[in-house]
């Protein structure tokens, strides 16, 4: 479980909740931190989001121009902002609902 995502010497460090390192990766490699939950994490690199696992294995990516302004990361889910409308997404990126912002 993912308890936090620090940056150190431009690289991420992925810690578990006893602050035990569960891995890590260049910040030239991943991109850059957008978000975490327990669950995921959210990196943008070369107009991409990325959500990657705890392992920092990538689970999904898309555009920037598709998905739109990244919002926050809770749970299993990520928003973005894009026309005027919040879209709900899982960790693969795919819709899981969407409202007016």
């Amino acid at each position: 479980m993912i308890s936090d995502v620090i940056l150190k010497n431009k690289m991420y460090y992925v810690l578990d909740e006893k602050g035990k390192e569960i891995s890590k990766d260049w910040e030239s490699s991943v991109g850059e931190l957008m978000g975490f939950s327990s669950e995921f994490i959210v990196f943008l690199k070369n107009k991409m989001y990325y959500t990657r696992d705890e392992k920092l294995k990538e689970i999904a990516k898309d555009w920037e121009s598709s998905l739109g302004d990244y919002k926050n990361v809770a749970g299993r889910t990520v928003n973005f902002l894009k026309n005027k409308m919040i879209y709900t997404r899982d960790s693969k990126l795919k819709e899981v609902s969407k409202r007016w912002a």
